[in-house]
């Protein structure tokens, strides 16, 4: 009797995970350190659950060895976009791509641009992380990044400083992006090496303009040193492990309560001014707002570069119209005749940019230099309360920046270049005109004539720049102001949390510093002989802090002169007491005002 033969069923399990798609795509989020959005997601590929070949570097090195690496790629490439594109992720696609699969005989070119397209994804939304593993990829890693740019692909240079020649490299394919190896990232919080090293690297991606993601961020001490030397992105299992469908969003205080990237003395400090500022009118347009409508309403605003689109309840932004775009489609042959009966939201930019109108213009240029979207088409959409409300242009934004900065850089402090009277005063009255609530903090040194009498002013001068670094350390970039007004008075105007621990966590920065500005003889007395201010000599106690902190009423005070005799009464009860100390001055308007 003859049996009937059955189908061959594959048993090498390569092979039965390739005939059967057998792949699942896994995300993992990569965002910006300043607020925590999420820019896009690195996928991650994973074999069958309890498959020997279940782990990735398993899956892959069988692929090697058997030379289907070019086959294994294509499916977890496929199988990832056709995920991201089915959950409408957010952000970019960060794509692993092993660059000697160019070499291979089975390689075609255009592959990933087409299942892009296929999947209604635009390469300009996806990223190649290409990665160094042996020093004969140099030229291989050069022809695939030029391969895959001309598709129209943001380029990662993976995995910086594990490579042979991770700096060549990085200098000749100018990246979009790199990717700091979490060997430097582990442990940062305690490796003063390798926080040179990674600051380094920062500096030079911001001379290049290129972005830096630290890989492998896992407690909350790797982000708080991470954020202080102002690296843009991060990754890593501390904001969440791989998943099959990932978080759209990280909810609030997922950043875990770390400090604010630093500002740098020196270096930046918070402008005065908001989007709202450069934002002009615009009509909106609704999403099935017809294009020949749209084309009148160009032809009407002939200044306008983009105009918005807007949902009809609520007034949320969903997209935006470029001029340039649109009358390139409008002005084909039958252009008007094909399309001029279609809604506009077929054909609309649906991943415009959009900030609140009270972010401040330097955030919104970070938030645009982020993106990578500069330039004079690039408009945003300014928003109040989350609805529309004015739209703003890059060439505007770059010129209330410039006029910023000229002028705060006219007024700032020689020593520290922090913001001196001019931009402060500026900044308060600006704040009690839009009625916002806020405290003002005005910090002076204890003993600091007989410290410069003794030490010399060179000294003194490393003191006031000490002082400085401790204040804006424990500021937050986004929503605090340090500002110097001279010698050792500085002023900081707070409208982040919990201002008056933030004061004491900068009385105990300084405290820390403090005993390395003496001699060992005097640090071991606790203090300095020198002349009073009657000629005698007298014991001085070591530096100290004095913070006298307010909260001016925006009703009852009416400038910056009604703050400042608030915080000058509340520094001076703060001095009376001994050593670091802040005083918390309970009054809100100053002596004299009655209620109106």
């Amino acid at each position: 009797m003859q049996l009937a033969q059955q189908p061959a069923v594959a048993t090498d399990p390569l092979d039965r995970i390739l005939a059967g798609g057998e792949v699942s795509p896994r995300f993992q989020p990569i965002l910006r350190l300043g607020d925590g959005e999420i820019i896009g997601y690195e996928a991650l590929a994973r074999g069958p659950e309890g498959d020997p070949l279940h782990h990735p570097a398993d899956l892959f090195s069988a692929a090697m060895a058997q030379e289907r690496l070019v086959e294994l790629e294509n499916l977890c490439r496929r199988r990832a976009i056709e995920a991201f594109q089915a959950q409408s992720l957010p952000g970019k696609l960060f794509l692993n791509i092993t660059p000697d699969t160019l070499l291979q005989s089975d390689f075609q070119p255009g592959v990933t641009r087409r299942l892009l397209q296929g999947h209604g994804t635009s390469p300009e939304h996806a990223v190649v992380e290409l990665t160094e593993h042996s020093p004969t990829e140099y030229d291989v890693l050069r022809q695939a990044a030029d391969h895959y740019r001309c598709m129209g692909l943001s380029i990662a240079l993976d995995d910086l400083g594990t490579g042979y020649s991770g700096l060549r490299l990085w200098s000749e394919l100018r990246p979009d992006y790199v990717k700091l190896d979490q060997h430097f990232i582990r442990g940062v919080d305690r490796d003063l090496v390798k926080q040179e090293f990674v600051r380094s690297i920062q500096e030079i991606a911001l001379g290049i303009g290129c972005q830096v993601i630290a890989e492998g961020i896992e407690t909350a001490e790797e982000l708080r040193v991470i954020r202080s030397m102002e690296v843009p992105l991060g990754q890593g299992y501390f904001f969440g492990y791989p998943q099959a469908e990932p978080p759209r969003s990280l909810p609030p205080g997922a950043l875990g309560g770390a400090a604010g990237a630093e500002q740098r003395v020196g270096r930046r400090f918070q402008l005065t001014d908001t989007a709202a500022s450069v934002g002009h009118e615009a009509p909106a347009l609704f999403p099935d707002t017809r294009l020949r409508e749209v084309s009148e309403a160009f032809r009407t605003h002939r200044d306008l570069h983009t105009l918005p689109v807007i949902e009809a309840e609520g007034g949320r932004p969903v997209g935006v119209v470029h001029r340039a775009r649109f009358m390139e489609l409008f002005l084909l042959p039958y252009g008007r005749d094909l399309y001029g009966r279609r809604p506009v939201s077929r054909f609309m930019d649906r991943a415009p940019l959009v900030v609140e109108h009270d972010t401040p213009v330097e955030r919104v240029s970070q938030r645009i230099t982020e993106a990578q979207e500069a330039g004079s088409e690039r408009d945003f959409v300014i928003t109040r309360g989350g609805g529309y409300h004015a739209m703003g242009s890059v060439l505007d934004l770059l010129r209330k920046i410039t006029d910023l900065q000229i002028r705060n850089a006219r007024y700032a402090n020689p020593l520290t270049l922090l913001p001196g009277n001019v931009p402060i005063y500026d900044h308060i009255d600006r704040l009690l005109e839009a009625g916002e609530a806020f405290c003002v903090a005005y910090c002076d040194l204890d003993h600091f004539k007989p410290f410069n009498d003794v030490y010399g002013y060179s000294r003194g001068d490393e003191v006031i720049k000490a002082v400085a670094q401790s204040l804006v350390r424990q500021a937050d970039r986004q929503r605090d102001f340090v500002g110097h007004i001279g010698g050792d008075d500085f002023i900081l105007v707070l409208r982040s949390a919990d201002p008056v621990a933030r004061c004491e966590r900068m009385l105990h920065s300084f405290e820390a510093q403090v005993p390395a500005f003496y001699s060992d003889e005097d640090r071991a007395r606790g203090g300095l002989t020198a002349k009073d201010r009657t000629g005698s000599a007298s014991f001085f106690p070591l530096l100290s802090l004095s913070v006298g902190v307010a909260y001016p009423d925006p009703a009852h005070c009416l400038s910056h002169h009604d703050v400042a005799s608030l915080a000058s009464e509340a520094k001076h009860q703060a001095k009376q007491r001994p050593g670091n100390a802040v005083f918390v001055e309970r009054r809100r308007k100053p002596s004299g005002l009655t209620p109106s």
